[in-house]
């Protein structure tokens, strides 16, 4: 299994929580996050694994259940 470090941050990117998951696949580790983080539209997740460069993306809600999606994001130049 791998190890997903990620970090969760709101729409006007104040970190709301950071941690790892143990996952076979990057779409579980996404689904774990999602089912314990209360995630919102405009939330942005940075997740990755040690030794490559994270990657970056925007939640928004679909659907009439308001099912939590996932876009990929570039991350805002400093």
């Amino acid at each position: 299994m791998t190890r997903f470090e990620f970090s969760l941050s709101g729409p006007d990117e104040s970190l709301r929580l950071a941690g790892a998951v143990t996952s076979p696949t990057f779409a579980k580790a996404m689904e774990a996050i999602v089912e314990q983080a209360r995630v919102g539209r405009g939330d942005r997740l940075e997740i990755g694994v040690t030794g490559f460069p994270p990657a970056h993306f925007a939640a928004y809600l679909d659907g009439l259940d308001d099912r939590v999606c996932w876009q990929q994001a570039s991350k805002k130049a400093a």
